[in-house]
């Protein structure tokens, strides 16, 4: 029990750091400032390494990490129009 208990712990602490990650993103997105791609590649940094722990499974981080993109890339496409 104590080693499921441990692991639940890390698990939620990855995911609560999961969704800080991508709520900043979304955050920096939304308020159009120059730190957007840093904070994608913060994202996906953060993303790699709950896969590596096996937190979410790699197909959940590559989906994320895709939509995440495509939000930065729509965001410059309308910052450049």
């Amino acid at each position: 029990m104590r080693n499921s208990a441990r692991k639940h712990v890390r698990n939620t602490v990855v995911r609560t750091q999961l969704k800080t990650v991508e709520k900043k993103f979304r955050a920096s997105l939304a308020a159009k400032q120059d730190n957007s791609p840093a904070a994608l590649l913060a994202a996906i940094s953060t993303l790699d390494k709950a896969v590596k722990k096996g937190v979410i499974k790699r197909g959940t981080a590559d989906r994320k990490k895709s939509r995440l993109t495509l939000a930065l890339n729509k965001a410059k496409a309308a910052k450049a129009s």
